[in-house]
């Protein structure tokens, strides 16, 4: 709610554009906030990102994020191709979003990293302590804790800003969880989501959606 009235803000009452900050803010601190509340040590979580001078760190997670966007991504462009031409008979022929760069680092600082501390580092990491993890996926255990905190997430987008779409979320969402447990930290699936969120922009740019 909190976040919502952030946005309504800037879109309903003209508010500035810097009201936005609270939005990652939010995200990022209220986990904190509700760890203190109960009583629990927060970095028990695994709230954290590696240093900015950890190099390796970050990379590391890069890698493993390039790695679901070729298996994942690449084959999501041919598919948005033949849903864009089949139902509504669009092809590309657009430009690139303006400020291609300014995008890349919106996704990646402003909502990948905060949503994932949010939602996969906080509120998947509770309920699996409510429900254990039972399945094996690719390697990885995995149980409902991933995907009830998917939904939330799915979820949450529309009570921001309601969307018809929104429901398809769900399915990225999945394997940002997957990556919150094969890594036991939030910024290899904050990188993958980042490249979702800009590999849709691009492209709906790109087929004139937008």
């Amino acid at each position: 709610m909190l976040i919502r009235a952030a946005v309504f803000a800037r879109e309903g009452l003209g508010a500035p554009d810097f009201v936005l900050a609270a939005v990652p803010l939010l995200f990022i601190y209220m986990p904190v906030l509700l760890c203190r509340w109960r009583g629990v040590d927060s970095w028990g979580y695994r709230l954290s990102i590696p240093a900015f001078g950890d190099l390796a760190a970050w990379r590391r997670a890069l890698q493993r994020a390039a790695i679901g966007c070729v298996v994942l991504l690449v084959p999501f462009v041919g598919l948005y191709h033949v849903y864009q031409g089949v139902l509504f008979g669009r092809g590309p022929g657009s430009g690139l979003p303006d400020s291609l760069l300014i995008l890349v680092a919106h996704q990646i600082f402003f909502v990948a990293l905060p949503e994932e501390f949010f939602y996969r580092g906080y509120f998947q990491t509770r309920l699996n302590e409510v429900f254990p993890r039972k399945w094996l996926i690719f390697g990885v255990p995995m149980g409902w804790g991933a995907v009830l905190a998917t939904l939330l997430f799915a979820f949450g987008h529309s009570l921001v800003v309601l969307q018809w779409w929104h429901f398809a979320t769900f399915f990225p969402g999945l394997v940002f969880a997957w990556y919150r447990e094969r890594t036991g930290g939030v910024v290899t699936g904050a990188f993958f989501h980042a490249a979702c969120n800009i590999l849709v922009a691009v492209l709906d740019s790109v087929y004139g959606v937008i």
